[in-house]
């Protein structure tokens, strides 16, 4: 049996979305594809398992029943063998050998297939879904053909496909993955830490932390992971890539994090060494009633306007960081940075001094979307040389653009990075800011004003004339919802 190359692997895992295609919507291909995987690799992975524990103890077939044997349990006739071996009602037998593995596994595997159609044969014949089990078996996914970081690496590839073949669809849990890069970077898990993503979309900033201790080859085993995820099927999806990164101390939530957060201790929001997150851009539809008086103490710099909770994501996040070492990276539209119906929320946060940095990155950097994106560093207990300082980074032109696409190069992040380290100002890159300064600008974090880039010709030359009319149109309606917003309220009023 011969080990399965990356390039194969991902060749493999597309082709398998490729027989959905004319079948189903591109946006759908995930809640089939992903559980499919999932279980053929738990499957192979049960059988290499099994051959290894007859082989230590001579053949005796008892100790293939000892869990302890198992990284997951299959329960008799919930095989991937025995969905095979169907001819009729496929879709019947894979359900019933999701749910079953499901319950032999509850502890860690509870939701974690998701609750796809399968027995709707109008939408998934018997013949298709047979298709698809015989593409998925025509390679084993065991650990020596396999390992873990490949297989990772190779679902990571699948959930990009799948983005960028549904458009809009698959956006809410995909991150540019470049950024998420350069975050890790800057926030530097160490060995032992608790990391964290309250808007965790399908794990990607947290399998990012592991990734960066095993480049350096530090332990990372020990590191403990958690997330919240509002949408259900994300929240499987983020539990799946977790596993089959190699990675099993994790707690990933499906609810609401500003409604319902997950995790909570005597009362008290519990506190995380590491915050990295993306929150949902300005969402409109939450509850800022309960919000204003929240019961979780986050609303320590006031409560944000209805129609835009990046701020109540932002307090959220601070109330989450551990006050001795906590730290955080939030990936943000630049519009928090100097919004006017925000701006006493962003005074309380100047003045707190826990804002660290300000990174503004290149337009095109969220997926699907030509509008700016910027990185906000909070630490809870900065350097003293830091105190009173936040560092502004203008790093618009720190961007490759390829195929449509605009993602940070190496050299793009270690630049960034380097700066961030060293701390100090660099004409027309990097400015460090006293409380003072920010003040005098009416409390703006609007990054030219500190540190104004020389010029814009890279962006302008790698930026269409249909992102940039997108652009206009995407602000044009924003700024229509916000009129009529403000005519609606006048109109109360009077």
């Amino acid at each position: 049996m011969s080990r399965i190359s990356q390039e194969e692997l991902e060749r493999y895992l597309w082709s398998s979305a490729v027989l959905l295609r004319t079948h189903i919507d591109a946006g759908a291909y995930k809640q089939y594809i992903f559980p499919l995987l999932f279980f053929k690799r738990i499957c192979d992975v049960y059988d290499e398992e099994c051959a290894q524990i007859l082989k230590e103890y001579d053949g005796d077939t008892e100790a293939l029943n000892f869990e302890e044997n198992h990284r997951f349990i299959v329960p008799q006739g919930a095989h991937w063998q025995d969905v095979r071996s169907v001819s009729e009602n496929v879709g019947v037998a894979i359900v019933k050998a999701l749910r079953a593995i499901e319950k032999a596994n509850i502890d860690k595997l509870q939701g974690v297939f998701g609750n796809a159609a399968w027995t709707n044969k109008k939408r998934l014949s018997d013949e298709l879904l047979k298709d698809l089990i015989e593409h998925f078996s025509s390679k084993t996914l065991s650990i020596a053909n396999c390992p873990e970081d490949e297989l990772g690496q190779g679902y990571e590839y699948l959930i990009k496909q799948f983005a960028d073949d549904s458009g809009h669809t698959a956006q809410e849990f995909y991150t540019n993955r470049t950024v998420v890069h350069l975050m890790t970077e800057i926030l530097k898990p160490q060995s032992g830490e608790s990391v964290y993503d309250p808007t965790c979309g399908s794990a990607g900033m947290l399998i990012s932390c592991i990734a960066y201790l095993q480049h350096k080859q530090q332990e990372w085993r020990n590191v403990k992971i958690f997330g919240q995820e509002i949408t259900q099927l994300t929240a499987a999806i983020a539990k799946m890539n977790l596993f089959l990164h190699g990675i099993k101390d994790f707690n990933i939530i499906n609810d609401d994090t500003l409604k319902n957060p997950g995790f909570v201790e005597k009362g008290k929001l519990k506190t995380f060494d590491l915050v990295l997150a993306n929150p949902p851009y300005s969402i409109k539809q939450w509850d800022r009633a309960a919000f204003e008086s929240d019961k979780w103490g986050r609303n320590i710099l006031g409560t944000p306007p209805q129609g835009r909770a990046d701020y109540a994501f932002f307090q959220h996040i601070i109330k989450s960081i551990d006050e001795k070492n906590g730290r955080c990276a939030i990936l943000f539209p630049h519009g928090v940075l100097f919004r006017q119906e925000e701006k006493d929320l962003r005074e309380k946060l100047v003045k707190m001094d826990i804002l660290d940095c300000v990174i503004g990155l290149a337009p095109n950097l969220f997926y699907n979307s030509p509008m700016e994106a910027c990185i906000v560093i909070c630490r809870m207990h900065k350097e003293p040389q830091k105190a009173g300082k936040v560092l502004f980074i203008n790093a618009i032109n720190e961007v490759t653009r390829k195929n449509a696409q605009s993602f940070l190069e190496e050299s793009h992040i270690n630049k960034i990075a380097s700066v961030y380290e060293n701390y100090q100002d660099i004409d027309g890159f990097a400015k460090v800011a006293t409380i003072k300064d920010i003040a005098d600008n009416n409390y703006s974090l609007s990054i030219p004003l500190y540190a104004r880039e020389t010029s814009n010709s890279v962006v302008a030359a790698e930026t269409s004339f249909v992102e940039m009319c997108d652009l206009w149109k995407k602000t044009s309606e924003e700024m229509r919802l916000d009129y009529q917003e403000l005519e609606n309220m006048l109109g109360a009023e009077a």
